[in-house]
């Protein structure tokens, strides 16, 4: 037991003619903490020389509300002493107290009501959370329904006594060495030699040393992150907008119908304020109308201006990519943006009302669906998607459409977005004349992926156990 620190033989010295004794007291001996003195002591409970006893006791104090009760007495109490020979309900539940009086009293039966007069049973003697409001402790039979009242508040003290072992006796009657130890050399021990004569503290190299937890970024920031970089490195360049539209950017200008479903109030977060038209509206006024001057027909019907200049949270990041084209309409044009959107969903482990969106877009002369597959092939390759495939999709502002899946081992295949070329009514009121390849894809759904997460709500938990047993994605490369 040469191995064994200053502090653990102090601590077995102190204990071998208690035998045993309380790690407060042992503390004053040592001169130390409390806390110090449990550490030690765990310490020589792992060589076997001492044993540790953990006591914990509960203790309650009383809440302001308990304490106002325990003076003037429980609310149901109080009533109970103003009801009399009888009371009518009306007149009980116009008293200050029966919010809360009236249901105690029916639950604790000590009232009947009858023809809508309320009476007393009789006598009713304190009940056991009356007779434990007066004096709280712990295992008294009152204590659980003060609790779930909030009128007293439970703490927990944690006492610690340590025995020593008949090792650890035997162990300080064969001496101790108690000289000071020298733990770290100093330069001045180093230059002049007398590290050769110091006590040196000795470390077991089989004892495992703490752990250590980094700073590290949370782990779907990193994915973020990752799709990011993944995407400046293929030539895009980020775009950014506000969250807070008007439902013109949000669905008109994406060719999007004023009667279409998603516009309903059930799925989409309208603000109470309105923004005016930019200019150049009247063009998807008629596109919607009519089909303005392209082959299009239009929906039809007559298109509101006053539905288009509500204001909404943004339900998708695509207004970002026509806002993008109206000021670059000139080719070519790679982009992305990545941000958060929000939707009225009910939050269970794969839905909530708000999450991240990937939207990406190129623009050139001669580009076509072919290179649209080309472009999200190589992208989810980089993301570390092996195999992709794609079937046919649809949505209101591109044609053709398409749907990529990739393959999860357990899984199988897994839907992650949608993409397509931009119709006609979509480029056209902008004299946007190049194809504009577009998709758009929900990050968090991939962070899930990546992560081997069953709920989304993970996601956006700061869970630090998690956070630090989760291995660093993309970082270093």
């Amino acid at each position: 037991m040469a191995d064994l620190t200053l502090n653990e033989k102090r601590l077995l010295v102190a204990l071998a003619p208690r035998g045993r004794a309380g790690a407060v007291a042992l503390a004053e001996a040592l001169e130390t903490s409390e806390e110090a003195v449990v550490q030690y002591a765990h310490l020589c409970a792992d060589r076997g020389l001492a044993a540790i006893e953990r006591t914990v006791t509960k203790t309650y104090t009383l809440t302001p509300e308990g304490e106002e009760y325990r003076r003037s007495g429980l609310p149901e109490r109080q009533m109970l002493e103003q009801i009399g020979e009888g009371i009518p309900m009306k007149d009980l539940q116009a008293l200050p107290l029966s919010r809360i009086g009236i249901g105690w009293l029916r639950k604790k039966g000590w009232i009947t009501i009858k023809n809508g007069v309320a009476q007393t049973i009789g006598e009713v003697p304190p009940g056991d959370d009356e007779i434990a409001l007066a004096a709280p402790r712990e295992g008294m039979p009152g204590i659980p329904d003060l609790l779930k009242r909030n009128l007293v508040v439970e703490a927990e003290e944690a006492a610690y006594t340590i025995a020593i072992t008949p090792a650890g006796a035997a162990l300080v009657a064969s001496g101790l060495d108690l000289r000071e130890e020298t733990g770290t050399l100093t330069r001045d021990q180093i230059l002049s030699g007398s590290w050769r004569t110091a006590n040196l503290r000795r470390y077991s190299l089989q004892t495992p040393p703490k752990r250590i937890y980094p700073g590290k970024s949370h782990p779907y920031q990193r994915i973020i992150d990752e799709v990011k970089r993944i995407l400046m490195d293929m030539g895009f360049v980020e775009m950014r907008g506000d969250i807070a539209l008007s439902a013109f950017w949000d669905f008109d200008a994406l060719f999007q119908p004023q009667d279409h479903p998603a516009r309903e109030m059930q799925d989409t977060f309208y603000l109470d304020r309105t923004e005016p038209l930019p200019a150049g509206w009247e063009g998807v006024r008629d596109m919607h109308e009519h089909g303005g001057s392209t082959s299009s027909i239009g929906w039809g019907g007559v298109w509101e201006a006053a539905k288009a200049e509500q204001c909404v949270l943004r339900t998708h990041t695509t207004p970002l990519s026509v806002k993008y084209l109206i000021e670059n309409p000139k080719p070519p044009v790679k982009a992305f943006a990545l941000g958060r959107v929000y939707r009225r969903e009910a939050i269970d482990p794969t839905h909530l009302p708000e999450f991240e969106q990937l939207e990406g877009i190129v623009m050139d002369e001669d580009v076509t669906f072919r290179h649209l597959l080309g472009y999200l092939r190589e992208f989810y390759h980089r993301m570390g998607f092996e195999n992709v495939r794609f079937r046919p999709g649809y949505f209101p502002y591109t044609e053709p459409s398409v749907e990529p899946e990739v393959w999860v081992d357990g899984l199988g295949w897994v839907e992650l977005g949608g993409a397509g070329v931009f119709r006609e009514e979509v480029t056209a009121p902008w004299g946007i004349e190049a194809p504009v390849l577009a998709w758009g894809l929900g990050i968090s759904r991939v962070g899930m992926l990546k992560l081997g997460l069953k709920d989304l709500r993970q996601l956006y938990r700061s869970d630090i156990d998690w956070i630090r047993e989760s291995p660093v994605i993309g970082e270093g490369e």
